[in-house]
């Protein structure tokens, strides 16, 4: 054989390798999801420097970090509330207007920000009140957003699709809060919130590219009977309730990131808290850059749970190991393992008939919000009666037992394939 068949032969087998492994990039080649996928992309990297600037800016305003917590509060209830409803809306009425509206509502509450820190107003209320319509506007938002994709990809791409989506917000939670504190530092919190609100636009012109979405099914008013109805659905699909059900059990008793100004104080130093917050995040990239298999996998029910419990495992490890560097190696391997199970919750969710999508995406979205605060309190209750170690530890063992629990109690959801429905 000669050398240049031997180099066409190891590019046939790189290219293969590739396809394997890297992340799949097919739901690409659909020009709506495209676009959409790269407002998005844009978008998740300004919204983290609101992120970053609304905690801060509250605190330099109120010096109390009672009121950062108050901050956190009031943009749950509605971000609770709304993602409930707008879940019934995104069924009720065309959703590419939907995401239109809701994405105008966001961008105008950025836009309140940005002036009352340019005008220097200084007012912990005011901030409060945007805070509370931005989570409003959020909550509306978000559910649509995810329930249009199986309309843009079709059914067989909607796996791959979700690992796209999760992956490119992982990269903005890596990079966003940094160069949210270059902004802030360089210049102030106006800074932070004006990128946000300039790249925000590309989701706006990516909503207005989007064919109409009209509703499936029968006509609805996205009332209370609607929420009903598809809560009542939601009770009689064991799978779904069983996949909202571990996500909260990983979340709530695994969830870590309230201890780590504790550990960084107590064991690592001050310099070690930008990569405790962003060790998860560094995971679930590298776990999406690599994520070629998942969308071949049959048998994901089982893939799930052993994603969850691998994250309750690799949670404890890092709550016991002594060394910084451990410590962000098992929270990355958790932060991959996490990735892994959204993706195929999500596929789940999104298996749903059309007309229920908005609905089901609005409770999963409420899961989602809710869990990790949920946690964040579960985390600091039990490192005030013992220490942060001992809440670390056990809570990632806790959560790896009880998907175990799950599991052998609930078969249905071991039974999970790519061809349930």
């Amino acid at each position: 054989m000669t050398s240049v068949e031997d180099d066409q032969q190891q590019q046939t087998s790189n290219r293969g390798f590739l396809r394997r492994h890297a992340i799949d990039i097919r739901p690409l080649r659909h020009g709506p999801y495209r676009r959409i996928f790269i407002g998005n992309a844009v978008s998740f990297f300004g919204v983290q420097f609101t992120a970053v600037a609304v905690p801060v800016q509250v605190y330099a305003i109120t010096k109390s970090a009672l009121w950062v917590g108050i901050s956190s509060f009031v943009g749950l209830i509605p971000l609770i509330v709304f993602s409930i409803w707008g879940g019934a809306i995104a069924d009720a009425y065309d959703r590419r207007k939907v995401l239109l509206i809701s994405s105008v509502l966001m961008w105008l509450t950025t836009l309140g920000l940005f002036a009352q820190a340019v005008l220097h107003l200084d007012n912990a209320w005011l901030m409060l009140a945007l805070i509370a319509a931005q989570s409003a506007a959020f909550g509306i938002n978000s559910p649509v957003r995810q329930a249009i994709i199986p309309s843009l990809v079709g059914p067989e791409e909607v796996a791959s699709a979700n690992t796209l989506g999760f992956t490119v917000s992982n990269v903005a939670a890596i990079g966003g809060p940094v160069g949210a504190g270059i902004a802030i530092a360089a210049f102030d919190f106006s800074a932070a919130y004006a990128v946000d609100a300039v790249l925000f636009t590309v989701v706006l012109w990516a909503a207005l590219r989007l064919p109409a979405l009209p509703p499936t099914g029968k006509k609805q008013s996205a009332g209370v009977r609607d929420i009903g109805v598809g809560l009542r659905f939601l009770a009689g699909h064991r799978l779904i309730l069983l996949t909202f059900a571990i996500d909260i059990a990983a979340m709530v008793l695994a969830m870590p990131k309230a201890l780590f100004p504790v550990v960084a104080d107590e064991r690592f130093g001050e310099s070690s808290l930008a990569w405790l917050y962003s060790s998860i995040a560094i995971g679930a990239v590298l776990a999406g850059l690599t994520s070629g298999w998942i969308n071949r996998v049959h048998r994901r029910g089982i893939a799930l749970v052993g994603a969850v419990v691998g994250w309750g495992l690799a949670v404890a490890a890092a709550g016991a190991v002594p060394w910084l560097w451990a410590c962000v190696a098992f929270m990355a391997l958790a932060g991959a393992a996490d990735m892994i199970s959204g993706v195929y919750r999500q596929t789940v969710l999104l298996s749903a008939p059309d007309a229920m999508r908005g609905r089901l995406q609005g409770v999963f979205f409420a899961v989602v919000a809710g869990g990790p605060r949920l946690g964040d309190l579960r985390a600091g209750s039990v490192a005030d009666v013992t220490n942060a170690t001992v809440s670390w530890v056990a809570g990632g063992i806790a959560a790896a037992v009880v998907a175990v629990l799950l599991a052998a109690a609930f078969p249905v959801l071991l039974r999970y394939t790519d061809t349930t429905s």
